[in-house]
């Protein structure tokens, strides 16, 4: 997401420092120290702690390349921690978990009370021999996937090979999977002294969750799923169905309020002038750099909207931005979005390791992956799925266990939890996964997008759970009275 709408995200959940309180810890065999967690999209920075666990990158070579592992330590308000810690598994996938912590910090803030959080960064990303693929122009990964070139498989699988050589210097891209993942995640428990953890998994992360609970049952004691991928899944074959119906919630939000549809009409209107218009001809956009503030001249096209509009969808708080925003663009006045387009390709760029997304995505979903022309005429189309195959085609394979997208079944206490309009992975999700949890329960919370952790009385509900590890017995019904973010108005906001 753009660095503006993260800064509205952070506005309002409050400020959070974290204090370390110590120059250095031993915790287990792993050595912390006063180390600094900083997110691209937020001023402010988290005090925490953090050591290194040497594995090796080839699991069946021990003796051969070894990777550091970068972890994280945000630790207890209470003297004695207690001895089953929660480790936090970032998105992406290619997230940084000590980059992105920041942002939804407020969501750990009660389970702090009495447990360490771990936060540590899977191999491939942030702190953990991170694989960097960019092009040419030296744009981030995130502009190489969606960009309005993104249509030549043979350059999409050049682009492939040359970052696969490029990397193999340092790295086998073959052993950056979620399965080798899972044996590190354990590794840092062993580590720690740890005989059981519990697991919170955002988006992506909730795979690397569950790939954890499938091959080392015996190490979980609790498992909160924020934005479900469910086993089963290929990874982004349904992303472009599940954006069309978020953002078909959000518009129909604003023609059901008489104030919304008053100011702006149908969104969906509007969206379907842009893209018409777009699909023939970008237009020139004379905008202010949202990093620099110079002056700049650029062509806003196809792709840049539907960048925009799909990342404007993850948060209430920036989905209200998006009737004003297109209404605007109808009107000839294309400068918010243009900024906006900007923030999000750099942002995610720069936050997403590609390498990485491709060693999981290559070896675990894409030869599962399905064209349906049906998408065609959606706002990302095909192309997601053309490019990340034409991109596979070039990349070194990991192994995929035979098991790997078999259905999870388990008795391990789950709390599953998503938000009504995300556009990555929505309710129906949650609801596909918990089919196969016996001790779980799914909260889907009205209004929300991508990512519910921090919403309202979900810190509460997280920390309440991860104590008494029994999801049915919660009294979610906080929820309910949670209100719901109205669409902006105007730049004043959703006042008159």
């Amino acid at each position: 997401m753009g660095k503006a709408l993260w800064v509205v995200a952070a506005v309002l959940a409050g400020a959070i420092t974290v204090p370390a309180e110590a120059a250095e810890r031993t915790i287990g065999t792993l050595r912390f120290a006063d180390c600094d967690l900083k997110n691209r999209g937020m001023p402010d920075v988290l005090g925490a702690q953090c050591a290194t666990l040497q594995v090796p990158e080839n699991p069946a070579d021990p003796a051969g390349r070894k990777i550091g592992l970068r972890i994280g330590l945000v630790p207890a308000r209470t003297a004695e921690a207690a001895a089953d810690p929660v480790f936090f598994f970032a998105g992406g996938p290619g997230q940084s978990a000590l980059e992105s912590f920041p942002m939804i910090a407020p969501g750990f803030e009660r389970m702090r009370e009495k447990r360490h959080i771990i936060l540590i960064d899977q191999r491939g990303t942030g702190g953990s021999n991170k694989l960097v693929c960019k092009g040419d122009d030296e744009e981030g990964s995130f502009a190489a996937v969606e960009g309005s070139a993104a249509s030549d498989a043979a350059a999409q699988r050049a682009f492939a090979e040359k970052c696969a050589a490029k990397l193999a210097k340092t790295a086998d891209p073959r052993f950056y999977t979620t399965t080798v993942a899972a044996a590190d995640f354990d590794a840092v428990r062993k580590a720690l002294g740890a005989d059981k953890v519990n697991l919170v998994g955002g988006s992506y992360g909730t795979r690397a969750a569950q790939t954890y609970l499938r091959y080392y049952p015996d190490s979980i004691r609790s498992m909160i799923l924020d934005g479900v991928v469910p086993a089963t899944l290929a990874l982004g074959n349904d992303h472009a169905k599940n954006l069309e119906s978020a953002i078909a919630g959000i518009f129909k939000r604003c023609r059901d309020d008489a104030a919304c549809f008053k100011a702006f009409g149908d969104p969906a209107d509007d969206l379907v002038r842009l893209k018409a218009e777009l699909r023939v001809a970008p237009r020139k956009v004379q905008f202010r750099d949202p990093e620099t503030h110079a002056l700049r001249e650029e062509e806003f096209g196809f792709g840049q909207l539907a960048v925009t509009v799909r990342l404007f969808s993850y948060s209430p708080e920036a989905a209200a931005l998006l009737p004003l925003a297109l209404d605007e663009a109808v009107a000839g006045r294309t400068e918010s979005l243009m900024a906006q387009a900007e923030l999000a390709t750099g942002d995610l760029g720069e936050s997403i390791m590609h390498g990485m997304q491709l060693s999981v995505i290559c070896s675990e979903d894409a030869a599962d992956f399905v064209v349906d022309e049906a998408d065609g005429g959606t706002l990302l189309g095909t192309e997601m799925i053309t490019v990340m195959q034409a991109q596979c085609a070039g990349w070194p394979k990991g192994e995929r266990p035979a098991d790997f997208h078999a259905p999870l079944i388990s008795d391990v206490p789950v709390l599953l939890t998503s938000g009504e309009f995300d556009p990555v992975t929505p309710p129906r999700y949650g609801d596909d996964a918990l089919k196969g949890y016996r001790n779980g329960r799914h909260l889907s919370v009205r209004g929300r997008g991508h990512i519910v952790l921090t919403a309202g009385c979900m810190p509460k509900l997280a920390a309440e759970f991860i104590d008494k590890i029994d999801a049915k017995a919660l009294d979610a019904s906080c929820l309910d009275v949670m209100p719901v973010v109205p669409a902006f108005l105007n730049a004043n906001g959703w006042g008159p």
